[in-house]
């Protein structure tokens, strides 16, 4: 296990449609409750836009990325698949020139997607490491290409989680990515994201997730049970601390 490295807390709010400052208010008051103590100040995505925006403009000038007109019922149509995940396909080439102009001057949104030949063909075959819960290292080969022409700009927002979280994880010096087990299998994509942007990979580990006592995982969409409800029973920070590292 990697140590005696810095906690940094970071506010991921790109997503306008779900993220509200009472969110963020709430996330600091509870991890604070709980005696945690990170370094100030905290990034905010939602303030880096641009940042991000001009990386993406960088990426197109290189060929890297291009502009997806298409909406997720045209992608399916194309692909007769309704049930694969469209935003992690191969899905289109770009337009020719012309055509492309003519979508932008008339106002039809469109995504920024990573062209993934281009990316490969760029990076070439690459490993990156996965910290084990023994604290070992395993080195992993990478197989990105199996994620397809992902979106790295949303039509909504300008970026995506994927582009905003490598580039702020390689802004701020970071060398351990801790993760939840249900984001292990983008480790890849990411690994290949840092080495486009010409930063060193960081090492990955994935944790085991929370789960209730039926076994399923604890998650917002579900209305699982959440770090105030558990302060509002009357649990301490020491008994939560206890139950995580049971």
């Amino acid at each position: 296990m990697l140590r005696h490295g810095k906690f940094l807390l970071r506010i991921e709010d790109i997503d306008k449609t779900r993220c509200k400052p009472e969110f963020i208010d709430a996330i600091f008051e509870d991890l604070e409750w709980l005696g945690l103590e990170w370094q100030k100040p905290v990034r905010i995505q939602s303030q880096r836009i641009r940042l991000y925006e001009d990386m993406l403009k960088k990426l197109h000038e290189r060929g890297l990325v291009y502009r997806c007109f298409k909406t997720r019922k045209e992608i399916n149509d194309i692909l007769h698949a309704p049930h694969e995940r469209v935003d992690t396909v191969f899905c289109s080439e770009p337009l020719p020139p012309s055509e492309e102009r003519k979508m932008i001057d008339d106002g039809v949104p469109f995504s920024w997607r990573l062209s993934m030949q281009a990316a490969i063909q760029e990076v070439g075959p690459f490993t990156y490491f996965e910290e084990m819960d023994d604290g070992n290292l395993v080195e992993c080969d990478s197989f990105a290409q199996r994620h397809g022409d992902v979106i790295l700009g949303r039509k909504d927002i300008g970026t995506s989680y994927h582009l905003s979280c490598v580039m702020d994880d390689a802004d701020q010096g970071v060398s351990l990515v801790y993760r939840g087990q249900d984001l292990a299998d983008i480790a890849d994509l990411h690994a290949l994201l840092y080495r486009l942007l010409g930063h060193k990979v960081p090492v990955f580990h994935h944790h085991q997730l929370l789960a209730d006592e039926n076994g399923q995982r604890l998650a917002k969409r579900d209305q699982a049970i959440t770090l105030r409800a558990f302060r509002e029973k009357g649990m301490t920070p020491a008994i939560i601390r206890a139950r995580i590292q049971s």
